[in-house]
C-alpha cells in the first residue's frame, strides 16, 4: 500500500487540476502495483469530483475493485461520500463516511479514520461538534505524525463551527489550540493558515 506521505506529495488541495494531472502521470508512467494503482485512483476520482466534474468522478470510484483489499474498500467508502458531500447529497453521504470510519478504526488506518471523522462533521451539521471532538480524540493519541498533523485543521473546524453557533469564546480557544498544534506539527503553509484564521477571528 502507498504511504500517506507519498500521495500528499502529489496533493495540492488548492489545485485539483493540477492534482489531477499528476494522478495521471504517475498511473501512466509510474511502478506500483495493482493495489497501489487502486488507490491512485481513488485520488484521481477525489481531484476529479473536487473539480465539479462528479459523474466522471463517480464512474471511476465505480471501476476501482476493492474486493481484495480493505484499505482501497475504505477509500472508495470515503471518496464516494467526499463526493455525495460536495455535490449537494449530504444525508446519504453519512452511512458511507461512517462505515469508512468503523472499518478505517478496525483496520488500524488511523489517517483514514480521522478523515472520515472529518468529513462526517461536514456533512451531518446536526452533530458536527461531536465528530469533531470524536475526530480529535482519535488523532491525539496517534502515533503517526500525519495523523497528529490533523490536530490543527480539526480544532480549526471546530473553532468555526462553534463561532456559527455563536460560542465566541470557546471558538478562540479552539483557534488558539489549532495554532499551537501547527506550530508543534505542522507545515509552514498549515502554521500561516492557523494565524490567519485567529486574525480573522479578531476582526469580527
Amino acid at each position: 500500500m502507498l504511504e500517506q506521505n507519498t500521495l500528499d506529495r502529489l496533493w495540492d488541495l488548492n489545485d485539483p487540476a493540477a492534482s489531477e494531472a499528476r494522478f495521471r502521470v504517475e498511473l501512466d508512467g509510474g511502478t506500483y502495483d495493482d493495489d497501489e494503482r487502486a488507490e491512485l485512483r481513488t485520488q484521481l476520482g477525489r481531484a476529479i469530483g473536487m473539480q465539479g466534474r462528479y459523474e466522471e468522478a463517480d464512474a471511476l470510484l465505480d471501476s476501482v475493485d476493492a474486493t481484495d483489499d480493505p484499505t482501497i474498500a475504505v477509500r472508495v467508502l470515503l471518496e464516494r461520500g467526499r463526493l455525495l458531500n460536495n455535490s449537494g447529497h449530504a444525508a446519504m453521504a453519512v452511512p458511507l463516511l461512517e462505515q469508512a470510519a468503523e472499518l478505517g478504526d478496525h483496520l488500524g488506518e488511523e489517517f483514514l479514520a480521522v478523515d472520515a471523522l472529518h468529513m462526517l462533521a461536514l456533512a451531518d451539521h446536526e452533530h458536527a461538534v461531536s465528530w469533531t471532538r470524536s475526530a480529535l480524540e482519535y488523532a491525539s493519541t496517534a502515533h503517526d505524525m500525519s495523523v497528529r498533523r490533523w490536530m490543527a485543521v480539526l480544532h480549526g473546524n471546530l473553532g468555526r463551527i462553534l463561532f456559527r453557533d455563536g460560542h465566541t469564546h470557546r471558538a478562540l480557544v479552539e483557534f488558539q489550540l489549532a495554532e499551537q498544534w501547527a506550530e508543534r506539527e505542522g507545515t509552514p503553509a498549515e502554521q500561516a493558515a492557523a494565524r490567519e484564521a485567529i486574525e480573522e477571528f479578531l476582526q469580527h
